[in-house]
């Protein structure tokens, strides 16, 4: 008989079962609730070592100290500091040390909420839902306590008898979180601005060695998880600083590049058509073609020929 893998992912289904892993009452919604732990009595040690959940965990931990190593997704955080954390669902989550204070709160949405909501399409465009855990959200203390009334505005709700207007005022409330938090991420791109220079600067060279290098010929055409894993961020995030620095996303900047090349080698070289496609890792010519065309409005042939 086949011994179970010492590394099996446990999938946690319901908010309720979190709640009984966690000791704490009950949900008082089976789609939305808030674990207060302000008194850090929540019974961490009951959670597996290595586990995924059906919903959206959104954890607020301001005092997080300790000995304790998180492994989320495929990035290692050694936690010196607190801050906001995005879980989405699906995402594995290890905990390779626990000695630690996880005072805070958490937000579970199950996406069942959204059902019939326009949440259920927009949540998708909040991006911080796919950032690494080395990218979580450090807030100025005005900022804590706006995310803190936030998360006991929801638990008040959550707490009232429910009625007509339930779904609609905990709805409302999810958004307004949410849209914090993608102006408190805004503000960081901004705070974090010599940072992200940097890493642009290391972006920039990561693509010039990928064309140089020839890697082309042997991966295709550069992706963003590509840069995005070589820089030790996730694919989301490495796209969000891209815009606050430049006004375009990783992949946009990634196809101009592209395109610039590909001007260079019609312009400056007799190579064909095919063989600057294949250069340039695309599979097909057409392909090539296509692309070229829709991002100058001119097949490659038309633009060498404006040349002579």
């Amino acid at each position: 008989m086949m011994k179970k893998r010492a590394n099996t992912v446990h999938r946690i289904k319901t908010l309720i079962e979190l709640h009984e892993r966690l000791g704490v009452a009950k949900p008082m919604h089976p789609l939305v609730s808030v674990i207060n732990n302000s008194n850090n009595t929540v019974a961490t040690e009951n959670m597996p070592k290595s586990f995924s959940l059906d919903f959206y965990k959104i954890t607020f931990e301001p005092n997080l100290s300790g000995k304790s190593i998180i492994k989320y997704g495929q990035q290692l955080l050694d936690f010196n500091d607190g801050g906001l954390f995005f879980l989405s669902p699906n995402q594995v989550v290890t905990s390779i040390e626990e000695d630690i204070d996880h005072t805070g709160f958490a937000l579970l949405i199950h996406p069942n909420i959204f059902q019939g909501h326009t949440l259920a399409t927009k949540i998708k465009r909040y991006n911080f839902f796919s950032y690494a855990v080395n990218e979580a959200l450090h807030l100025s203390d005005k900022e804590k306590n706006m995310i803190v009334s936030l998360f006991l505005a929801i638990e008040e709700e959550l707490s009232n008898r429910i009625d007509e207007y339930s779904q609609d005022v905990i709805l409302s409330q999810i958004e307004l979180f949410l849209n914090y938090a993608n102006r408190f991420y805004k503000r960081q791109f901004i705070t974090r601005k010599a940072i992200n220079s940097n890493l642009l600067q290391k972006f920039e060279i990561l693509i010039d060695d990928y064309f140089e290098s020839g890697k082309t010929l042997t991966s295709g055409t550069p992706t963003v998880k590509y840069f995005a894993d070589k820089l030790f961020i996730s694919p989301g995030y490495l796209s969000d600083m891209m815009r606050s620095l430049l006004g375009i996303n990783a992949q946009q900047y990634i196809q101009d590049k592209l395109i610039s090349m590909a001007k260079e080698k019609l312009s400056s070289t007799e190579l064909s058509i095919s063989e600057i496609s294949f250069k340039l890792g695309f599979e097909h010519s057409q392909s090539f073609s296509k692309f070229f065309k829709t991002k100058t409005k001119l097949t490659p042939l038309q633009f060498r020929q404006s040349f002579n």
